[in-house]
């Protein structure tokens, strides 16, 4: 390399460090100026959303997309949060158990403004004096909801262990709620139902608080949730034999006499099994077609008891007279 390629190449050198020193002071200027403008206040006109909450149990609020516009004074910080922040994010909440209202007259209700500034500014992180909203009051309809006594259902999925398994339905306490909501809805329905109880390898009663099912919102109670107690008992099997009878005032003798019924009972429940607990018909509308056997059911069980095999399902029978 010559002389004068060695001085060149120093001096594009130079020019390199000194453009590259430029552009860090540059952006450092920028970043303080930047800083020292984020440090003042502004005053910023914006919108917020305005939903309710604990409204009483028998009432909904029937005003949609509710909206107020107000300003605030706030430094450059908590404007430009502000600011990235969408609009349908700027959310605030009423809860009307705390804020004073009053009825307007119809369905109509207000009440002052100073609650929503306060929220504002809470949310904002700003002192409640710096928000300011030209409205005194704020206004939202609010209406009744039908009512109605509905019994308590509780969905059940339980496994237990071997030879044990529930006794009865499921008794939640209380065992009935009165609910409040639509009328369309409401007719419609004929029970409220809890969460679903679940259990495995039970053997032993299960109590449970369960939580109702408000259908997303759409019903409401003073009632949140229930006590429930199922019952799980033990179970032995059985075999019975169950006197065959007629479905008519017939005399009739049936061959065989009975039928032989396999069934898990309780144990509880044990001493008080028999076959008179149970009833066995045979269907004597077959007599007029002449059939030699007849078609017999059991059409009554015990409750709690679990009928696994019936025999036989027909019988030859005799006609006294």
């Amino acid at each position: 390399m010559t002389a004068v390629e060695q001085i060149k190449e120093e001096i594009e050198k130079k020019d390199k460090s000194k453009a590259l020193t430029f552009l860090v002071f540059l952006l450092i200027s920028a970043v303080l100026w930047f800083m020292i403008k984020l440090t003042k206040e502004y005053t910023s006109q914006t919108t917020f959303i305005i939903t309710y909450a604990e409204v009483p149990v028998n009432k909904w609020v029937s005003t949609v997309d509710q909206r107020v516009k107000l300003s605030f004074v706030a430094d450059g910080f908590i404007t430009l949060r502000h600011i990235l922040i969408r609009e349908q994010n700027r959310v605030i909440v009423i809860p009307l158990n705390e804020v004073p209202y009053r009825l307007e007259g119809g369905n109509t209700y207000s009440y002052s403004s100073q609650y929503v500034a306060e929220r504002v500014a809470d949310w904002l992180g700003v002192p409640a004096g710096n928000v300011t909203i030209n409205d005194d009051k704020q206004y939202f309809n609010m209406e009744d909801l039908q009512s109605k006594d509905l019994p308590v259902k509780v969905p059940l999925d339980v496994k237990t262990q071997r030879q044990y398994y529930v006794y009865g339905q499921p008794q939640p306490n209380p065992a009935q709620l009165t609910v409040y909501g639509p009328k369309n809805l409401l007719d419609t329905m004929t029970a409220i139902y809890t969460v679903p109880l679940h259990a495995v390898n039970a053997s032993e009663d299960i109590v449970r608080s369960l939580a109702i099912d408000f259908y997303n919102g759409a019903i409401r109670s003073d009632v949140a949730s229930v006590e429930v107690l199922v019952e799980v008992e033990q179970f032995t099997e059985i075999d019975i034999e169950v006197p065959v009878k007629a479905t008519e005032s017939i005399n009739l003798r049936f061959f065989p006499e009975t039928m032989k019924v396999k069934c898990l009972v309780p144990i509880k429940d044990y001493a008080s099994i028999n076959g008179a607990s149970f009833k066995v018909l045979a269907d004597t509308a077959q007599l007029h077609q002449l059939q030699p056997l007849l078609d017999i059911k059991l059409v009554q069980v015990p409750d709690n008891v679990q009928v696994l095999k019936t025999e036989p399902d027909k019988v030859e029978y005799l006609i006294v007279n």
